[in-house]
C-alpha cells in the first residue's frame, strides 16, 4: 500500500463572532493576506516535508470560495511541490473539469507538472462539489455531461497527436494540438474522488481508474461505497486491485491517547463546526436521483452531526491517539475497506504548525514503518 499526505489548505482565522456557511457567500473581506502569506507558505513546507519523512507522495485538492480550502488553484501548489521534491508521487484531487472552458487547460497544466516532476503527478479529475456551481454559476444539471466531455478532451489531448478537432453538447475545438504532453505513458495516473455518488464510482470502474473515498463519514459509509465499487469493477468484467481505492482520513498521533485527544479536539471542532457548514449544499439537477438514494443511506452520519468527541471515536471519523492505538485502527479499517492507498489529513483546521510537524513526524516515526511492515507490495489488503 501507499501512504500519502494529503493538505486542504484550510484557513484558520475565521472571527469567533462570524457564525455562518463556509461556502458560496463567506465574506471575502474576512480574508486576511497577512495570514494568506504565512499559511500558504507554512502549507507548503509541511508537505515538503513529507519526502524527508518517507511517504510515498502528497495530495492537494481544489474548492472555491471558501475557508473550508483556499486552494482554488492547486496546480499552482502541484507545480510548487514539483519542483521542491525529488521522489514524491504529486496527487492533485482533482481539477473540477465542468469548470474549465477550454479544458485542454487541464491538460497543459497538468503536462507541465509532470514534465517538471519527472513523471511524478497523479493526475485527479472530479465533477466539483455542489457549492462550485453556485459559485461559478454553472448549471449544475450540466455537471456529468460536462465532466465526461471534459475528460475526453484531456485524454485526447494526452495520447492522440494534433491537430485534432472535438464537436460536443458543450465543448467544441477545431484546433485541437496541446504543447506540452506528459512524460507518463500514455498518462498520469487517474483518481477520481467520489462521495457516494452511483454514476461516479461506475465511471471510474468502467476506465479502470482509481476511486478516493472523501471522508468526514461514518466507516460504515465507506465499507458500503468501497462494496460498491468492488462490485462495479466486477460487472466491468476485471478483480478489483487495492492500488485503485484510497481511504481520506483525518489522523493525529500522540504518545497517549488522552494527550492526543488533548492536543487535538479543540481543532477538530473548528474544522466540523467553522468549515464544513455549507460543504453539503446541493444545488437541483447536480445528482441523479438514483445517487441522491445512495447518498442519503449515510447522509445522517455526516460529520457536521456529530456533537460529542466518543461519537468521532466511534465513527471513525478521525484515527486519534497513541501510536499503538492509530496503528491499530488503520489497520482494521483498512481491512475493512480493502484500500491501497492511505490518505492522511495530518493538519485540519487551526491545527498549529507545532503540532502538525510533531505529529507527523511522530507517525512517520512510529507508525508508517509497521504500516509498510504490515501490508508490503502485493500482500493482501482486504480482509475476509
Amino acid at each position: 500500500m501507499r501512504v500519502f499526505s494529503f493538505h486542504l489548505m484550510p484557513y484558520p482565522a475565521l472571527p469567533p463572532d462570524y457564525d455562518g456557511p463556509a461556502w458560496v457567500t463567506v465574506p471575502n473581506r474576512l480574508y486576511d493576506p497577512a495570514v494568506g502569506h504565512e499559511i500558504y507558505n507554512r502549507y507548503l513546507d509541511e508537505l515538503v516535508y513529507a519526502e524527508e519523512l518517507g511517504f510515498d507522495g502528497v495530495c492537494v485538492n481544489e474548492h472555491h470560495q471558501n475557508a473550508y480550502g483556499i486552494m482554488p488553484s492547486p496546480n499552482l501548489m502541484a507545480s510548487i511541490l514539483a519542483r521542491q521534491t525529488t521522489r514524491l508521487k504529486i496527487a492533485v484531487v482533482g481539477n473540477a473539469l465542468p469548470l474549465y472552458d477550454p479544458p485542454t487547460r487541464v491538460a497543459e497544466e497538468f503536462a507541465m507538472i509532470d514534465n517538471i516532476s519527472g513523471g511524478r503527478l497523479i493526475a485527479g479529475f472530479v465533477v466539483g462539489g455542489g457549492p462550485e456551481y453556485y459559485s461559478f454559476s454553472i448549471n449544475p444539471a450540466h455537471a456529468r455531461e460536462r465532466f465526461a466531455e471534459a475528460h475526453d478532451i484531456v485524454m485526447k489531448a494526452w495520447t492522440e497527436d494534433g491537430p485534432w478537432e472535438f464537436i460536443g453538447k458543450h465543448y467544441r475545438l477545431r484546433f485541437g494540438n496541446t504543447w506540452p504532453k506528459p512524460m507518463q505513458k500514455p498518462h498520469p495516473e487517474v483518481w477520481i474522488p467520489g462521495a457516494g455518488s452511483l454514476e461516479t464510482l461506475e465511471f471510474v470502474a468502467r476506465h479502470r481508474y482509481a476511486y478516493m473515498g472523501i471522508p468526514y463519514f461514518h466507516i460504515d459509509v465507506f465499507e458500503r461505497q468501497f462494496r460498491l465499487f468492488r462490485e462495479a469493477c466486477e460487472r466491468e468484467g476485471y478483480s478489483y486491485d487495492p492500488l485503485q481505492a484510497g481511504w481520506l482520513t483525518p489522523i493525529y498521533v500522540a504518545e497517549t491517547d488522552a494527550e492526543a485527544r488533548a492536543q487535538y479536539e479543540e481543532h477538530w471542532w473548528y474544522f466540523v463546526r467553522r468549515l464544513l457548514p455549507g460543504i453539503e449544499i446541493t444545488p437541483p439537477g447536480y445528482t441523479s436521483v438514483r445517487s441522491v438514494e445512495n447518498i442519503l443511506k449515510g447522509l445522517g452520519t455526516f460529520a457536521s452531526r456529530l456533537t460529542s468527541w466518543e461519537q468521532v471515536v466511534e465513527g471513525q471519523y478521525a484515527i486519534v491517539g497513541s501510536p499503538d492505538t492509530v496503528y491499530e485502527r488503520l489497520v482494521e479499517n483498512i481491512g475493512r475497506l480493502g484500500t491501497g492507498n492511505l490518505l492522511g489529513l495530518f493538519q485540519l483546521g487551526t491545527l498549529p504548525a507545532e503540532l502538525t510537524r510533531r505529529n507527523l513526524d511522530v507517525f512517520a516515526a512510529e507508525v508508517l514503518p509497521r504500516l509498510r511492515q504490515r501490508f508490503p507490495e502485493g500482500a493482501k489488503v482486504l480482509a475476509a
